[in-house]
């Protein structure tokens, strides 16, 4: 009997169309005049996915994911989905650019075991040399595969398995986009079958003590990149603008540069501070000359997603401590 799949389209690069098949740039509504494609169009343009599941599209309109709120209202619809009992995973078709995030805050939320992919591609359906097709139909089988429960939020694209904790859009254009950099992929979406070769450690999903009621009530946490010329007054500036909590994609090892003195200032005023870094691997140790006491080490969770974690752990109004406890596990 094959797994009955939910296959979700949100806003993205998947299911656009292009001006013509040449067209890998012009593809949005204002260039192309082509509105984007709904999941039963897809699927009739790519029989062989009922091959590998009973695929069922959802008939909401695209949820946009541009804020936390969009993010609390999509995850509340896909709990939803994946507390059908005839639901065996879902797949969640999304814009790229975000699409890191998106897969870490469900990771964070969501209460089930059920594979959840969420997919996305670097050209329109309608390009030639598309990854759209491939990515979509390896997202079902992923979704559909057994020994995809229990991993948490997965990004399938290029025919990677990839943790929703660990990956990150690496190029602008080209297909081998998502990557987990340092850790590596968990296994291959391949011709004959489904591999997996190491599952997470890091806390998700039924383990996390993060729930939906947190996603609704998350503070504002910016992010400020550290590079030579920054100006220390930002820091201050995003406080007074109401920022609750502050990222700093650190130079180095997580070193806050010219944010230092601000940043030491604002911790013990009480604002959260973490210490992530600009260069895309390794960790953010809350040690050595890089630290500073009152604030976080962001461990190796990126600048936008240590923002994320932030926000939730200030929502329980965690301590320095617990909160650093928090990045240490999550």
């Amino acid at each position: 009997m094959k797994a009955r799949v939910s296959l979700v389209v949100c806003p993205g690069t998947l299911p656009s169309q292009g001006i013509n098949r040449f067209d890998i740039t012009h593809y949005n509504i204002r260039h192309s005049g082509k509105g984007r494609l709904t999941a039963r169009e897809m699927m009739a343009q790519l029989p062989e996915i009922e091959g590998f599941a009973d695929v069922e599209p959802d008939e909401n309109e695209p949820f946009p994911v541009a804020t936390h709120a969009d993010l609390a209202r999509f995850a509340r619809h896909m709990q939803g989905v994946l507390d059908r009992p005839e639901i065996d995973g879902a797949v969640v078709v999304q814009g790229t650019n975000t699409l890191e995030e998106t897969a870490f805050f469900l990771n964070l939320v969501l209460k089930t075991s059920k594979p959840l992919i969420v997919v996305g591609a670097q050209r329109p359906f309608t390009a030639v040399s598309t990854d759209a097709h491939l990515n979509l139909m390896n997202a079902v089988r992923v979704a559909a595969c057994p020994q995809a429960h229990g991993l948490g939020v997965l990004v399938v694209t290029n025919s990677e398995i990839n943790a929703g904790r660990d990956v990150t859009k690496t190029f602008t254009f080209q297909v081998q986009t998502f990557r987990s950099r340092d850790l590596g992929v968990l296994g291959y979406a391949d011709a004959d079958r489904i591999v997996f070769y190491r599952t997470p450690t890091r806390i998700h999903t039924m383990t996390s003590q993060f729930t939906l009621a947190d996603a609704d009530k998350l503070p504002k946490v910016e992010i400020l990149y550290g590079h030579t010329g920054a100006d220390p007054r930002l820091a201050r500036a995003a406080i007074d603008l109401g920022a609750k909590g502050l990222v700093i994609a650190g130079i180095g090892a997580g070193a806050m540069g010219v944010y230092l003195p601000t940043c030491v200032a604002l911790a013990a005023d009480g604002i959260k501070i973490v210490r992530s870094a600009r260069v895309g691997e390794g960790r953010v140790l809350a040690i050595g000359n890089a630290h500073e006491e009152g604030t976080i080490g962001a461990d190796n969770l990126n600048p936008q997603k240590a923002a994320i974690l932030l926000a939730f752990a200030m929502a329980h109004d965690m301590d320095n401590a617990n909160i650093q406890s928090i990045f240490d596990t999550y």
